[in-house]
């Protein structure tokens, strides 16, 4: 174990030891504020110093059975083996345990997000491919067991998307799908081609937290301007013959949002207006980013739109990300939502990161 990594451990230990002593206290058990907000950190810190101390458990014991090794009876040798053997997968589980607990949690991870695509350089060739990412996340959503729900949609004429902008309802959605921010190009033989040549094209991706209603930040209503109008593509009768889309602009911004999936009016302006709030807070939170990597090294990326951050290769069927060099032949299954891997890589990527963050900052 690194030395930086058993210090912070330690300070847990200590700061356990105080958390006894103060929920002991009469005047804190009076005072429930205080006293749930002690037993929430309470629970916290016991989560991280209970497999410590059965780390310190485990290393005690291999220790202990190493001095049995010298012993004259080849049974006592077997046996001593057999626990050093046992004790070392236990403590390499238990360390890797306890740096993933000691990484700092991004509370925006376990929320939903909206998911948007819009179509760049290549013409009708990045519309199709706006679609068949619609098509890949969509599957990977229904893997996960993940709710997709249409807010706003700017059909092309072959098939694919100007514009789409999703919400993805579940578990950890923001976590999972964070990284998938920027720009992807697309190398392949369209199906306008006729001479078979292969083109080059892009989508930009953005993946927004959804805001927490009592934590969003709060937009004032005289910098708002809210227009109507009929929503475009397919949609039935209904949504035809009425203004139910709704367009929301943030005039300080300049930032626009519009929801035209819905049939009121209504549920059209409330979730326009959570997907402007979640722009605004993105847009915060990456002036806040850019701030930061000035004065430390990036973790995976801006997360800037324009940043390149994919290549997708028909041809070669490869698939590389370039912010970790991660490339795999494998292309038809990941444009099927086979995301796994690849996010997976991403976030043991940034956990390597923020390790050693954490080691310089000791």
């Amino acid at each position: 174990m690194k030395p930086f990594i058993r210090a912070q451990l330690e300070r847990n230990v200590q700061r356990l030891s105080e958390l006894d002593f103060l929920l002991s206290r009469e005047d804190i058990m009076k005072d429930m504020t205080q006293f749930l907000a002690l037993s929430r950190e309470h629970a916290e810190v016991a989560a991280l110093v209970t497999p410590y101390q059965r780390w310190l458990q485990l290393t005690q014991d291999s220790e202990a059975a190493q001095s049995m090794l010298q012993d004259s009876d080849a049974d006592v040798q077997a046996m001593a083996q057999e626990e050093i053997a046992s004790a070392a997968v236990q403590t390499e589980a238990l360390l890797a345990q306890l740096q993933r607990m000691l990484l700092p949690k991004d509370p925006d991870d376990t929320r939903n997000a909206f998911l948007e695509i819009r179509a760049g350089t290549g013409g009708d060739e990045s519309t199709l491919f706006a679609g068949d990412l619609l098509r890949m996340y969509t599957r990977f959503c229904a893997e996960r067991g993940w709710r997709v729900e249409v807010v706003s949609e700017s059909p092309s004429e072959l098939g694919g998307y100007k514009e789409v902008v999703v919400r993805i309802e579940g578990s950890g959605v923001y976590g999972c799908l964070k990284f998938e921010s920027g720009g992807h190009r697309v190398q392949r033989v369209p199906v306008t081609e006729t001479q078979g040549r292969i083109h080059t094209s892009a989508c930009t991706v953005a993946v927004l937290a959804e805001p927490d209603e009592a934590e969003a930040i709060k937009i004032n209503p005289s910098d708002l301007r809210i227009d109507t109008f009929r929503a475009s593509g397919a949609g039935g009768q209904h949504i035809n013959k009425t203004d139910s889309a709704v367009r929301i602009t943030h005039l300080p911004t300049g930032i626009v949002a519009e929801c035209q999936d819905g049939r009121s009016q209504h549920s059209n302006k409330a979730q326009a207006l959570r997907v402007l709030t979640a722009r605004i807070q993105e847009k915060d939170r990456s002036e806040r980013a850019a701030k930061d990597a000035a004065e430390r090294k990036s973790l995976i990326g801006s997360g800037d739109r324009s940043d390149r951050i994919r290549t997708y290769n028909f041809p070669q069927g490869r698939f590389t990300d370039h912010r970790i060099n991660l490339t795999l032949y494998k292309l038809l299954a990941i444009m099927e939502g086979d995301l796994s891997d690849v996010v997976e890589a991403l976030q043991a990527y940034e956990a390597a990161q923020q390790l050693a963050a954490l080691e310089d900052a000791d």
